[in-house]
């Protein structure tokens, strides 16, 4: 009985402390909570449908690629996912271009696609005024 009392406190202690207890004397740090949604949780059309995209276009993969964006390490800004390529967008999308040394052309196509699919965990590239 001593024990699992002796256990339980442990177990609130790390609780406390973040850490999870996985093994009778052993604690692990619990997993960091994701800032943002990963890319499974943007599902407007499936991840081999990779058209090429440009300003003013509009509809579900326009979406998908507002969504990835948000997922993006580098976030600002925060798009709104309503499948219009616009002015923001287009802003955001060459930003993402520029921070993985690719042309500033502000076109989705596969190696912008494959960026925002693999999204780097953060740009050091000043987003622009």
């Amino acid at each position: 009985m001593g024990q699992k009392r002796l256990l339980g406190a442990a177990a609130a202690l790390c609780a406390a402390a973040g850490l999870t207890l996985t093994a009778p004397h052993t604690a692990t740090a619990a997993p960091a909570p994701s800032p943002s949604p990963s890319s499974d949780a943007c599902s407007y059309v499936s991840s081999d449908f990779r058209p090429t995209l440009t300003y003013g276009d509009t509809g579900a993969a326009v979406r998908q690629a507002q969504c990835l964006s948000n997922t993006w390490g580098g976030r600002p800004p925060e798009l709104a996912v309503d499948g219009v390529y616009d002015t923001v967008m287009l802003k955001k999308i060459e930003w993402i271009q520029v921070c993985h040394g690719l042309p500033r052309s502000g076109v989705v196509e596969g190696r912008t696609w494959q960026v925002l699919y693999h999204p780097a965990l953060d740009c050091y590239v000043p987003y622009p005024a």
